[in-house]
């Protein structure tokens, strides 16, 4: 299970980084939890979630995303934004994998 992670979280990065995301950290952790990649998107500090379902049943990977998940993300974020000199732009996005080919990126998941 972590090494299928794990190579989410790898063919995430290749794919921002192929659309001119330029990547910051890879799974940033502190009390409040995980973020998987935190990247640049111009002058934007983008936080992004990574998910992979084998199949659409429950929902999928965009489902896995509860308000729970969604709050921690934030917190952690928030969390990485203290330890900054300057507070940048930034947004939630997710790359996500569903099945063995179809990968989506998703931008602004979550509006603070």
């Amino acid at each position: 299970m972590k090494a299928s992670g794990d190579q989410a979280e790898a063919a995430a990065e290749r794919y921002l980084a192929a659309r001119g995301l330029r990547m910051v950290a890879r799974n940033w952790r502190c009390r409040f939890g995980e973020i998987d990649l935190i990247c640049t998107d111009g002058a934007v500090l983008v936080f992004v979630e990574v998910r992979r379902r084998a199949s659409q049943q429950f929902g999928g990977a965009a489902a896995s995303i509860t308000n729970h998940k969604q709050a921690r993300l934030v917190a952690a974020a928030q969390h990485y934004l203290a330890t900054l000199a300057r507070q940048p732009a930034c947004r939630f996005d997710a790359v996500l994998f569903e099945g063995d080919a179809h990968i989506s990126w998703l931008k602004n998941i979550i509006q603070l």
